[in-house]
């Protein structure tokens, strides 16, 4: 079975996440990524170090570049602007994430690429839109503070808190694929490419999803509740004889079999507890009597118990221990990609499973211009 984008060619000329995360997804769905660096520093990413890899590259670069072969280009040279226009007249999809307008001034406006190249699908990723926000830095940890995520992230009486991983840049990456896709399926009706723009701001305040709408719909403004969900009850962490255990209650029957799990069925007939709405507003009342029950065993045992009755909990894994489940899970969460060279590089899988498989690059993330001689007599050559 071949893969879903063989054939499909796109020049990349973003770096850092949130582009490189979209263009590995293509990479990964059977696409040839060519990606465009500058000569001598390549991608930022390339020295956001330590830790590093075995191979000597950043594992910040590594996590999202698999797949791809690496050019430079000096886009201040004629001569290498010449062979961007190439790529570009070859390519289905460009996508960059200079700051807005300089793309532009580079001699690639999307006016006269789509006159030239009717097909093309470009993509632009920024921070805060081509407007107003156009000349704003566009940073994760900054997007995370002024869209919201910071003021409910953390606990109640503490500071704002980023996510631990760059979170938009991963929305906003996985966004621009959503919109490459629908662009490419509509070119198979229409013939005609189109211009898809996104923006770190906007996907964040789509991902917030319940609690936007609860500001949105109901005037609310939600705040911090470290573990604990604004809706639900229990959904948060609890203490057990060593360690937390975060459990996830969805309604009202699972709380009905948790307590009998505990050994405390009287605690779904209590008139505080009776209904999720009654637990959400006595919820201080309700985590005092489950960690009470919860004190009798370990963390682990209790995830056990409750997965077993349909009840989700589970302890609070390292990103080494979920790796470790995940691979007990029967999940293949680890693939080996490998260089032409025989390095070798750890990655994450792919969430995608296929049935029928399909064929997924198995390509190391690429030195700086590692293919600088066969992409550039590529596009040196007539046709």
């Amino acid at each position: 079975m071949s893969a879903p984008l063989d054939g499909i060619v796109v020049a990349d000329f973003s770096r850092v996440l949130a582009g490189p995360l979209a263009t590995m997804t293509l990479a990964d769905l059977g696409a040839r990524v060519i990606k465009v660096e500058r000569p001598g520093t390549g991608d930022d990413t390339r020295a956001w170090g330590p830790p590093y890899a075995a191979s000597g590259i950043t594992t910040y670069f590594e996590s999202a570049n698999r797949g791809k072969e690496s050019v430079t280009l000096d886009l201040t040279d004629p001569a290498d602007v010449a062979r961007a226009h190439e790529l570009i007249a070859r390519s289905d999809v460009v996508i960059e994430n200079f700051r807005p307008g300089l793309f532009a001034k580079l001699g690639f406006e999307w006016e006269a690429l789509s006159a030239v190249h009717p097909r093309l699908v470009s993509v632009s990723v920024s921070g805060f839109g081509l407007g107003a926000g156009a000349e704003l830095p566009g940073y994760d940890f900054v997007a995370q503070a002024v869209g919201g995520l910071m003021h409910i992230t953390g606990d109640a009486d503490g500071d704002a808190m980023k996510a631990g991983v760059a979170l938009v840049d991963v929305l906003t990456g996985k966004d621009a694929v959503i919109g490459i896709l629908a662009a490419l399926r509509r070119r198979e009706r229409t013939g005609r490419g189109s211009r898809i723009e996104v923006n770190l701001l906007s996907s964040l305040q789509a991902a917030l999803v319940n609690q936007v709408s609860a500001h949105l719909g109901a005037g609310a403004e939600p705040g911090r509740l470290g573990n604990r969900h604004p809706s639900i009850a229990p959904y948060e962490s609890l203490r057990c004889a060593d360690a937390p255990i975060a459990v996830a209650c969805g309604n009202d029957a699972q709380f009905a079999r948790m307590t009998r799990e505990l050994g405390r069925p009287e605690l779904a007939d209590d008139d505080r507890f009776l209904r999720n709405p009654d637990r959400v507003a006595h919820r201080d009342a309700l985590v005092a009597e489950l960690e009470s029950a919860l004190a009798h065993d370990t963390a682990a045992a209790w995830a056990d118990r409750l997965n077993r009755i349909g009840v989700a909990a589970g302890v609070v894994n390292s990103i080494g221990d979920g790796i470790a489940l995940a691979d007990r899970l029967g999940l293949e969460p680890v693939w080996e990609a490998v260089g032409v060279d025989g390095r070798r590089s750890r990655q994450i899988r792919s969430p995608l499973t296929w049935t029928p498989e399909i064929p997924v690059s198995a390509a190391a993330p690429p030195l700086l211009g590692e293919h600088d001689a066969q992409v550039r007599a590529w596009l040196d050559a007539d046709g």
